[in-house]
């Protein structure tokens, strides 16, 4: 089982606020209008299209995970769900919770992005420890682009936080070369085209 990943960079690939306006012109990057500064920023959907669950918090003591046994453990035994009808969620210190993005991104196919957090002296609330979004990801999904899953933790002292409220960016980079494999449902991607959801192990 892999566990890490090995990145490699030559020169200089981040794209700056111009270029990523310019990509994003010709290949829209995201749904709805783009806010670009330092990155594509992404906000948190609280207000689901239908049903009120807006994520998960993991349970602070539970059994072990084999990450080699795909759909085996029940999601309840693991998870709590989180609900809201006001748009509205306390994040616990401490707690780690899966949330989504209410923006649809797409990573064209000679991109890959990282996630960052969207004001580093936010202390208390940390976004981006899914990291990385392959080359594909969401890309030619019926032109809407695929919502992102949102690995959140809070600090020390509870966070609360708003329907459309700003929590991350995204920073593209170039790939030296087109991968041969993309992100996508032909590999059997786990998060291609969907909106919230949990990790695949999960049932």
């Amino acid at each position: 089982m892999r566990l890490n990943q090995l990145r490699l960079r030559q020169g200089q690939a981040v794209l700056d606020d111009g270029e990523l306006r310019a990509l994003h012109a010709a290949e829209p990057l995201v749904s709805g209008e783009a806010l670009i500064d330092e990155g594509l920023g992404f906000s948190v959907d609280l207000r689901p299209e239908s049903g009120d669950l807006v994520g998960y918090r993991a349970r602070p003591h539970t059994g072990v995970i084999d990450l080699d046994r795909i759909g085996a453990y029940p999601a309840r035994d693991f998870w709590d769900t989180l609900h809201t009808d006001d748009g509205s969620l306390i994040l616990d210190p401490g707690a780690f919770y899966i949330l989504v993005s209410r923006e649809a991104v797409a990573i064209p196919p000679d991109y890959a992005a990282e996630m960052s957090p969207y004001l580093a002296m936010v202390g208390e609330f940390r976004v981006h420890y899914a990291g990385f979004f392959d080359p594909g990801f969401g890309h030619g999904v019926a032109g809407q682009g695929a919502r992102g899953v949102l690995e959140v933790r809070c600090h020390e002292a509870p966070f609360a936080l708003e329907h459309g409220q700003v929590v991350g960016r995204l920073v593209y980079e170039r790939m030296a070369e087109r991968p041969e494999r993309l992100y996508g449902t032909g590999i059997a991607s786990n998060y291609q085209g969907q909106g919230l959801k949990l990790a695949k192990q999960f049932r």
